[in-house]
């Protein structure tokens, strides 16, 4: 980047995990029926009093908890007063000075060496609803009218603010995929981008490589995946250093992130605290969470992503490599896990997922939990192969296919005949054959042309359809050579 360094803030917002709303007894599942998982409260008629979700509490302490933040002796939920159509009272119940959690850290690793991006605060609101904008582009600009649906209004939402520690998109992109494996792994959120139950904003800024000031920041909103993220820091960056290096100004205001003209246009002039005119909620007391409960949330915590990666390579031997691929997610590691108790070798599994079901999902655009092999089919795919069964190139045709139908390997060998041949009389037979010929390669053999035997090998592989054992073969046709000879 020349002479600037980038400074990167986020600010992720998490629905968490809960059968209801925040405030109110609502369904807080994803979809349904427009606006049919609404009440009085969360539509914010007069007369009604919100409840808190305790449940929603004790998600949210679990997540600070493992971002090594501080618990707040007392907090206070504050009104944040803005006019939108998806909010239906004409604010949002969040908290402003007093969240419920602050100074955490999250430690990340990356070949150029470690690094700690700051958690300035964790604390709790209730969502917003959702705008349907009837338009191509799917943005107001243009758009012939708009619906709202209110189902997501006051589903409970974790907002994490981290410090503006981050200085490069990858960098970014690594916190939220770190991020996110945490609160799988928490089960506070089933953070799904797609249906909007994670999201994330950046607050980027550009400044002369070694100075301490800040530079005028940009908030940039709708990246809602990883590669987005990424993507839209990376021209920020350009954009903003173009305009520096010209002589130009950068305005502080909020930008849209355009992933198809892969750009970041002006959606608002930043907004400031006091445009959203705070006072404390008065119809919800303070929350002071008991050390008890604290204690027992902290007591529950699960292993996390750094500690599980840590144990794959101490109790499996596994490199740093195949630890992070398979550590990558929750169900990553489940299904790694569940296929090794079957016994087969911990790095043979961890190849095959990191080589053929991660082109398999990849290709697809699909997770771990969708595949139709299980964890133990895969287990005694490996252990066919370390059996001599199948060979490890039949292994790969087994594979695909157990992953496209869920039949077991056995099934699968059995019904497309692909048992590995290892009976030395039958191989024999195909070797003699095979030399037969191929006098030309015969002599090249004899003649000192080692590369000879590769192909006289590869005949035979062709003749048994792959199946015959290679080893044995190789071994079987160096011998027949010599002694023919």
């Amino acid at each position: 980047m020349g002479g600037y360094e980038a400074v990167i803030g986020l600010e992720i917002h998490a629905e968490l995990r809960t059968r209801s709303k925040m405030f109110c007894s609502c369904d807080a599942s994803f979809g349904g029926e427009p606006n049919a998982k609404t009440c009085p409260v969360c539509l914010g008629l007069p007369g009604v009093l919100p409840v808190l979700n305790r449940r929603a509490v004790e998600l949210a302490i679990r997540l600070a908890l493992a971002l090594e933040c501080e618990i707040a002796p007392r907090c206070i939920f504050h009104r944040k007063n803005y006019f939108y159509p998806d909010m239906p009272k004409n604010y949002q119940i969040s908290q402003y000075d007093l969240p419920l959690a602050v100074r955490g850290h999250l430690d990340l690793e990356m070949e150029e060496g470690p690094f700690r991006v700051g958690i300035t605060r964790v604390h709790l609101e209730e969502d917003t609803g959702k705008t349907v904008h009837v338009s191509e582009s799917g943005r107001i600009h243009g758009s012939e009218y708009s619906l709202e649906d209110f189902n997501r209004a006051g589903v409970p939402l974790l907002e994490i603010v981290t410090e503006p520690d981050i200085r490069t998109p990858e960098q970014a992109r690594l916190f939220m995929q770190e991020l996110k494996n945490i609160m799988e792994h928490l089960d506070v959120s089933d953070c799904k981008m797609e249906e909007g139950s994670l999201r994330c904003d950046a607050n980027i800024s550009l400044r002369p490589r070694g100075s301490q000031d800040y530079g005028v920041k940009t908030e940039i909103k709708n990246m809602n995946s990883f590669r987005a993220l990424y993507r839209a820091l990376d021209y920020e960056i350009s954009r903003q250093r173009e305009i520096m290096e010209n002589g130009g100004e950068i305005v502080q205001e909020t930008r849209h992130w355009d992933a198809d003209a892969n750009t970041t246009t002006p959606l608002r002039t930043k907004e400031y605290a006091y445009d959203y005119r705070y006072f404390p909620e008065p119809d919800l007391v303070p929350l002071e969470p008991e050390r008890a409960l604290i204690e027992e949330v902290r007591a529950s915590l699960p292993e996390l992503p750094a500690q599980r990666r840590r144990r794959f390579r101490e109790q499996y031997g596994l490199p740093d490599h195949d630890a992070w691929l398979l550590t990558s997610s929750k169900s990553m590691g489940d299904y790694f896990e569940e296929a090794v108790a079957k016994g087969p070798d911990p790095k043979a599994v961890s190849n095959w997922m990191m080589g053929e079901l991660s082109a398999y999902l990849n290709a697809r655009g699909m997770e771990i939990g969708e595949i139709k092999a299980t964890p133990s089919q895969l287990a005694d795919m490996v252990s066919l192969v370390e059996e001599g069964v199948i060979s490890g190139k039949i292994a790969k045709t087994v594979f695909e296919e157990m992953l496209e139908t869920g039949k077991d390997a056995r099934a699968v060998i059995a019904d497309k005949d692909l048992t590995q041949i290892s009976d030395e009389e039958e191989l024999a037979a195909v070797i003699a054959e095979t030399i037969a010929e191929n006098p030309k390669s015969v002599e090249d053999f004899r003649r000192g042309k080692e590369k000879a035997v590769s192909f006289l090998v590869g005949q035979v592989m062709k003749k048994t359809r792959g199946r015959a054992n290679p080893q044995l073969v190789n071994e079987l046709l160096l011998r027949e050579l010599r002694e023919g000879g």
